[in-house]
């Protein structure tokens, strides 16, 4: 049985805490995707992060260790898909196969050795030009299309472009897969990292992706799904673009390697894919859909639940701080950094808190999405991670304590500045959830 530590409800940095008697923790990760970011002019010298009203992260921060880990090992490229891979315990380098075949794990694809998986984003390109390579990526997302439209365009594309060997899948969201049977690896680029630039130079050296890429412009733009959208205001799905490509991966299971039952709970395909291919359990969260107006509270609410019930670790991961990198739009970033601290992390401290559940929270970015630049960097990121039991300390790599750590009186902030006054820098990202778990590195 748990003794009761606390005689208050509502989680306080001033309670007085007592050796647990718990026979196990509950560990959590907060994963708030593309988070980190530089300071800007227009936020007087800010980031986003620092910018934003984040009461119950900097009340965690006051009791917790706060330092940087570099998630994206050096000479990778800085995605989604190899800086989470690496906070859940799994070194890139070693297990990192590529993108899309991730996803398709999510998506219950059942990949031969020799098949190639892509992403396929439904994307918008400018209008005004003759030629489909003198185009312009306006938008990697077409406005956050929703899936119910986007899988009648893939449907479109799938009657359209059909070739044997070749084979569509729909995912969520602008998030789609193509499959290519006893395909190759073709290195593409990212639709996100080309924002605004001529598509020309970037597209497929391949001949059959390359042309089915220029015929999805002639199968798209002129679909009445999309000449609804641009009577609406809203950006058009008229082309597809691939990238991403890899073969099958094969992650070791996360329970045998940690000993713990693990739930994902995300409403992206690569995140459910790389929980799948680790046999992590997968949450489905009602309104969850990866952009600024998910369903936070929901997410939370369902990784207590999780942790209430019979697994030991939840991550919740939360698309929405990436995507307003994507767009530019630090206003809206911050938005989601507050709903986050609003609606995920103060909620769920407080309930685990009033459940006399004894736990460790680690909150950080997988990399930083800067809106300048509307793409991922490989910096590091800063982390915090939060104990129930004992007060961590916020004390730099020599022991002593420092401004973030709110000593001697000094305001306490968890961003990026708190993060490189620490002093403390984990090098291999993949090591840092064994220190959350307390595990030997």
């Amino acid at each position: 049985m748990r003794k009761t530590r606390r005689s208050s409800r509502a989680f306080s940095t001033e309670s007085v805490w007592k050796d647990s008697e718990t026979e196990m923790k509950k560990y959590l990760i907060v994963l708030c995707d593309g988070m980190a970011d530089e300071p800007l002019e227009e936020l007087d010298g800010r980031t986003p992060l620092e910018a934003a009203r984040t009461p119950n992260m900097d009340r965690l921060a006051q009791r917790s260790e706060i330092g940087r880990v570099r998630t994206v090992p050096e000479g990778m490229s800085p995605g989604s898909d190899t800086a989470n891979l690496s906070v859940i315990g799994y070194d890139p380098a070693k297990y990192y196969t590529g993108r899309s075949p991730l996803e398709a794990l999510s998506i219950g694809v059942d990949m031969k050795e020799d098949d190639v998986s892509y992403r396929c984003n439904i994307v918008t390109l400018s209008e005004e030009e003759e030629k489909y390579e003198d185009r312009h990526i306006l938008d990697h997302s077409s406005g956050e299309i929703s899936t119910a439209e986007a899988a009648v365009l893939i449907e479109a594309l799938k009657e359209g472009l059909k070739r044997e060997g070749y084979e569509f899948y729909v995912g969520t969201s602008y998030r789609h897969l193509l499959i290519w049977k006893h395909g190759k690896v073709v290195e593409l680029t990212a639709p996100h990292d080309i924002l605004t630039q001529r598509i020309g130079e970037y597209l497929p050296q391949d001949p059959v992706l390359r042309e089915m890429m220029v015929k999805s412009w002639d199968i798209l733009s002129n679909h009445p799904i999309n000449l609804r959208r641009k009577e609406q205001g809203l950006n058009p799905a008229n082309s597809a673009w691939f990238w991403g490509g890899g073969t099958r991966p094969a992650l070791s299971s996360f329970e045998e390697e940690h000993h713990l039952k693990g739930a994902m709970i995300s409403a992206v395909d690569l995140l459910k894919g790389i929980a799948a291919g680790a046999g992590m359990r997968i949450i489905s969260v009602e309104g969850a859909n990866g952009g600024l107006n998910t369903n936070y509270r929901g997410k939370g609410q369902a990784a207590v639940e999780a942790l209430l019930g019979e697994d030991d670790f939840a991550y919740i991961h939360i698309e929405a701080p990436d995507e307003m990198g994507h767009q530019g739009s630090y206003a809206d970033k911050i938005t989601a950094i507050e709903r986050i601290d609003e609606q995920i992390i103060g909620p769920v401290a407080e309930r685990l808190h009033a459940e006399n559940v004894d736990f460790r929270m680690l909150v950080l970015p997988d990399h930083p999405t800067p809106v300048r630049v509307r793409t991922h960097v490989a910096d590091p990121v800063p982390y915090l991670l939060y104990d129930s039991t004992k007060d961590l300390g916020a004390r730099n790599a020599h022991g002593e304590d420092v401004a973030c750590g709110g000593r001697n009186g000094k305001a306490v902030r968890y961003d990026e500045k708190a993060g490189l006054e620490s002093g403390i820098m984990v090098e291999k990202g993949h090591t840092l959830i064994r220190h959350l778990f307390e595990q030997e590195v």
